[in-house]
Formats: structure tokens, sequence, C-alpha cells
């Protein structure tokens, strides 16, 4: 556990350095608002749970997408000498999780200023935001430390990450619909669940898998 947490500290002061780049993902998240208000009229629940997690979907894969892809090889080979492959992409997870969280939420807030509110229960769908920022984080992370490997980098990971995301993203936007229309049944609580474990399959998998990418 320290040895992620000094991995968290080297990275958030390396994201401060290059804060310029969280500015500029936030504004593009504004931006992205903005344009969907000027375009759409969007009266209906199921159109606006939708085009909000189009819209965090575009927005995850921005931010997480850098995780590996702008890494220098200076810092890479800092890693591999004194920390383990498990413990750096532990840390990266977790350091992408709460990138993601800052991100969502600010969309959801952006996105209720533009073009108001339809959440009927509101702590259902912040849970739902918070399991589903977790796949994201862990699924981008991962296929950034992928990408990282082969040429043309930036363009492989879209392509990568968009199939293995899906199940996560169709998961979030059926649990989501039912707090968006204030039904609290069992059923919600089983697509709760779900993203759990998607959730733990994904770090399962990352942790047993990234050693092998690592040594590459």
């Amino acid at each position: 556990m320290s040895q992620i947490s000094t991995l968290l500290q080297i990275q958030f002061k390396a994201e401060w350095r290059q804060r310029y780049a969280l500015h500029g993902i936030l504004l593009h998240v504004a931006a992205t608002v903005f344009v969907v208000q000027l375009s759409v009229r969007i009266t209906e629940p199921p159109l606006w749970n939708a085009v909000f997690w189009i819209l965090t979907l575009f927005s995850a894969v921005s931010a997480a997408g850098r995780s590996f892809i702008q890494e220098p090889k200076g810092r890479m080979l800092y890693y591999y000498g004194v920390a383990s492959p498990q413990n750096i992409i532990l840390a990266r997870m977790a350091y992408n999780w709460l990138l993601m969280v800052v991100l969502v939420l600010a969309n959801l807030l952006l996105y209720c200023l533009f073009i108001g509110s339809l959440i009927q229960h509101i702590p259902t769908y912040l849970m739902v935001l918070l399991l589903a920022s977790g796949g994201y984080a862990g699924v981008l992370t991962f296929v950034s430390a992928i990408a990282s490997k082969a040429g043309n980098s930036h363009l492989l990971m879209p392509v990568l990450s968009f199939p293995v995301v899906l199940p996560i993203l169709l998961v979030a936007i059926k649990a989501s619909k039912k707090a968006v229309d204030g039904l609290e049944t069992f059923s919600i609580y089983q697509d709760l669940g779900a993203l759990l474990l998607l959730n733990l399959a994904v770090a399962g998998m990352a942790y047993v898998l990234f050693p092998y990418l690592w040594k590459e």
C-alpha cells in the first residue's frame, strides 16, 4: 500500500505540472454539452440519459487514454526499477478512477445546468456514476497500456477500448434509466451488483496480465 500511495503522489504531481491538459478536457466537456444543448431539444428521460452517457464515454476516452500513451520513457524506466508492475497498474487505475469521478460529476453538473435535470432518484444515479467511473478507469487504463506498445497509439486507443467498455456502458445506461424514472426495484440493485462485478473482473484481469505486458 505504501508503494501504491507513493506512485499516486508521483502521478498527482505529474498531472499538476501538466494541468493544462486537464483544463482542456474540462473545456471539451463544457463545449460538447453546450453543442448538444444548441442542437437537440431533449425532453424525454430515455434520450436524456442516453445522450449523457455518450458524452461521458468520449470524455473518459480522452482523459484516461493518456494514462500510458503520453508517459515519458524515462519515467517508465524509473518505474520499472523501483516498483512492481501490479502496484503500477493498481495505482494508475486508482488515479484514473478519481479522475473519472471528477469528469463525470462535472459533466453531470454542466448537463443539468444547460439541458435540465430529469433525475428522480439522485443517490442511486450517483452510485451508478461511481461504479461506471471505476469500470471506465479500469478498462481504459489497461487498453492504454496495450496501445502504448503499438504504433499510432492515439488512433488505436478508441478502436481497442470501445468493444471492451461497451458492456459497462450498457449496464450503466440500464441502471441509470431506472434511477431517472425513480424506480426503486430489486433489479436496479442487480445492475449495481453487475457493475461492481465488472469492475472487479477488469481489475483482476489487469492485475494478472499487466506484468507480461510490462516486461515488453
